[in-house]
C-alpha cells in the first residue's frame, strides 16, 4: 500500500476518534438535558419523546466544534490570558447555538403559524422559548467545560489530558 494511502487511512482514523470522543462528550450532556426535561414533564404526566436528538444533536454540535477549534478569533486574544479565550468562544459559540436554536423552531413552525418570522415570534412567545433557554443552557455549559479542556490539553500536548486522568493522584501537600 502506498504512503499516501496509509497517510489518508491514518488521518481519517484521527478524524473519526476525535469526532467520536467529542461527539460522546456533547451526547452525555445532551442526555443530561434531555433527562432532566423528561423527569419534569414526568411531574404532569406528559411522555417526552426526543431521544433521537441526543445522537444527532451531539454530532452536529461537535462537528461544528472542531472546525470552529480552527478558526481564530483574533492575534488580540493570543496576548490575553487562556481563560479569555475560554469565555470568548464559549460566548460565540453560545450565540451561535441559540441562533441554530430559533431557525430550527421558525423551520418546524413555520406552515403553523404562517411563516417562519411569524413562527420564531410564536416560539419566543410560548412554551417553546422555555425549550430554546433550557437547551441554550445546557449546551452552553458543555462547550464551557469543552473550550477549557481544550486549552487543557494545549497545555499539556496531545495526549497529555488523558496521561493526567490515567495517572493516579498525587499525595496531598500538608496544609491543604
Amino acid at each position: 500500500m502506498s504512503e499516501a494511502k496509509t497517510g489518508w487511512k491514518a488521518w481519517l482514523s484521527r478524524e473519526l476518534t476525535t469526532l467520536a470522543v467529542v461527539a460522546l462528550y456533547f451526547g452525555c450532556w445532551i442526555a443530561v438535558a434531555l433527562v432532566l426535561k423528561s423527569l419534569v414533564l414526568a411531574e404532569y404526566q406528559i411522555t417526552f419523546a426526543g431521544w433521537s436528538a441526543v445522537v444527532i444533536g451531539a454530532l452536529i454540535l461537535s462537528k461544528v466544534v472542531l472546525i470552529l477549534e480552527h478558526v481564530s478569533l483574533g492575534e488580540w486574544l493570543r496576548t490575553l490570558p487562556a481563560w479569555v479565550d475560554v469565555v470568548v468562544r464559549t460566548v460565540v459559540y453560545s450565540a451561535g447555538v441559540v441562533v441554530v436554536l430559533v431557525l430550527e423552531r421558525g423551520f418546524e413552525g413555520r406552515s403553523e403559524h404562517g411563516g417562519f418570522v411569524a413562527a420564531v415570534q410564536a416560539a419566543f412567545n410560548g412554551v417553546n422559548a422555555f425549550h430554546i433557554y433550557t437547551n441554550a443552557i445546557c449546551i452552553s455549559g458543555a462547550l464551557l467545560g469543552y473550550n477549557a479542556l481544550s486549552v487543557i490539553r494545549r497545555h499539556l500536548g496531545e495526549r497529555g489530558l488523558l496521561k493526567l486522568f490515567l495517572q493516579p493522584l498525587p499525595p496531598r501537600k500538608e496544609g491543604t
